[in-house]
């Protein structure tokens, strides 16, 4: 009998009922005035007046009015950089003794996002309270007595300028609490290596020594690590080396596109969590086994705005127009694609995290991720997000019965016209291209409006090639960003995407 099992299990129950009926809009606006008390002798505070914001009658709507918003370059080269200068209460009070390097997937170089102590607060017990909505998944008292599996990046953070900086997997896989080490795999000596295939060489080396209960991590290197697992141990799936394995927590993408492929890896069914943890904090996390949403983190460290995900207010690099209209909380409504914006307890101000998301339950605040600002496909007006390109691989995966692992798609002029050129990583590469490029097309037409006009007018064509998957680890590998929190491009530039090209091509 799984005595420790079920009495963990009965107080994830206990503190999960007693956490139930917290309401997301008041969480955020005491989340607001905490952020804003806490920052307001800090230079940024001063300099935007939170002093006077504190006092407005409507905190919500002068601070919208009174701040600008930042991505990642304003808000770096006009304060952040002030950190790496020595310099203290910059955006937060003191300074931050990590920087998350972020996995550069829309960027040229990796970006340093500063994480404070405060952060990693709000992220442990963000991390506690997604452990306390497992109640609501019947999973039975000896999950709770099993390993976890966090495959992130490296926990071997650098010094640098009187911090240390990593990857924010890494960041927080070395600041997890002394309760739950015991439970970590692969352990701190492993989790330490740097090179991802030695890495994963040791956990496959390890692995029948562990009783993994749960995986976490983002899918794509994942199956790499299960596909390792598997064929050093010469067995048929991961669940004869791992026979306990109940729970996948994904995070950093959609899971739909790797559904398939994942799910040939196991022996069995097995729950799937989503999560949603970026450089910048820890945004939201599945919470009831009904829905594959995720909620938002209201009561802890983040405030969330949101903005239409409209043409009109988006820039060609991203970022929003300075008069873009803004939504809190209480004002969004479903069907409508959002881009995020976030203030944290990092010092992040209306900051542009480069996701955009979708309402599916407003009083819970629950969402999905539907794409990103900087993969948002509209070069010739077809407005093609990443949510409709997902859905459309899937629906090849269906009608050809092939597994889709990876994608990107770039518009490429030929000729002085424009085609839409799609690279996808498949398991079987024999298949007609042409035939996979028309039942592309029809999809996209049928999901999208917009993309069905522009395929009538300025978008002349849809070509398609189809390639390994490991050609895309490979492309990682080349640009020094593999493994651990690292994506692949759904969108590329015509720039980047003549590189990508010469690359496979070789």
């Amino acid at each position: 009998m799984a005595i420790l099992g079920n009495i963990i299990k009965g107080v994830v129950e206990i503190t999960d009922k007693l956490a139930a009926d917290n309401d997301p809009i008041m969480a955020q606006k005491r989340v607001l005035k905490k952020l804003l008390e806490k920052a307001k002798e800090t230079e940024f505070g001063k300099q935007y007046n939170f002093n006077s914001i504190l006092k407005s009658e409507n905190m919500a709507t002068t601070f919208a009015n009174d701040i600008p918003f930042f991505d990642y370059n304003k808000m770096n080269s006009e304060w952040w950089t002030k950190l790496h200068d020595g310099f203290e209460n910059v955006t937060w009070p003191g300074s931050p003794d990590y920087f998350a390097l972020s996995s550069g997937t829309t960027g040229k170089t990796s970006k340093r996002i500063p994480v404070t102590n405060d952060m990693l607060d709000a992220i442990k017990q963000a991390g506690i309270n997604q452990v306390l909505a497992l109640a609501n998944f019947d999973l039975p008292p000896d999950f709770f007595e099993k390993e976890i599996m966090m495959l992130g990046s490296s926990t071997e953070l650098k010094e640098h300028n009187n911090h240390l900086e990593g990857e924010i997997s890494g960041i927080s896989a070395s600041n997890i609490p002394f309760w739950f080490r015991p439970y970590y795999k692969p352990g701190k000596e492993i989790a330490q290596i740097d090179d991802w295939d030695t890495r994963v060489k040791k956990i496959a080396n390890n692995a029948k020594k562990w009783d993994i209960g749960a995986l976490s991590g983002i899918p794509s290197w994942i199956e790499l690590m299960l596909q390792e697992v598997i064929r050093y141990h010469n067995v048929n799936n991961i669940h004869d080396i791992w026979p306990n394995l109940q729970v996948y927590t994904s995070g950093g993408v959609a899971f739909d596109s790797y559904e398939k492929s994942f799910n040939a890896l196991l022996g069995k069914p097995i729950t799937i969590i989503d999560t949603y943890l970026a450089s910048e904090g820890f945004i939201a996390f599945q919470a009831r086994p009904e829905t594959s949403a995720m909620q938002l983190v209201t009561d802890n460290g983040i405030y969330f705005e949101f903005v239409p995900f409209k043409p009109e207010y988006i820039k060609e690099d991203g970022s929003l127009v300075p008069n873009a209209e803004v939504k809190s909380l209480a004002e969004v409504e479903l069907g409508q694609d959002y881009v995020l914006v976030i203030s944290t307890v990092s010092g992040a101000w209306r900051y542009l995290i480069g996701d955009t998301i979708e309402f599916t339950d407003v009083k819970r605040a629950e969402i999905k991720i539907t794409g990103r600002t900087k993969f948002f496909l509209n070069v010739v007006g077809s407005q093609l997000s990443v949510n409709k390109m997902n859905d459309a691989v899937k629906e090849l995966e269906n009608h050809f019965n092939i597994k889709i692992t990876e994608y990107t798609i770039s518009a490429k002029r030929i000729d002085g016209d424009y085609y839409h050129s799609w690279y996808l990583g498949a398991d079987n590469i024999e298949i007609d291209a042409e035939k996979i490029a028309k039942t592309l097309d029809k999809a996209l037409k049928e999901a999208n409006k917009n993309y069905k006009v522009a395929r009538s007018k300025a978008l002349k064509g849809v070509n398609v090639k189809l390639i390994k998957p490991s050609v895309f680890h490979d492309w990682n590998d080349y640009n020094k960003k593999k493994g651990g929190q690292v994506k692949m491009e759904r969108v590329m530039g015509e720039e980047k995407f003549e590189k990508w090209e010469k690359f496979v091509n070789k």
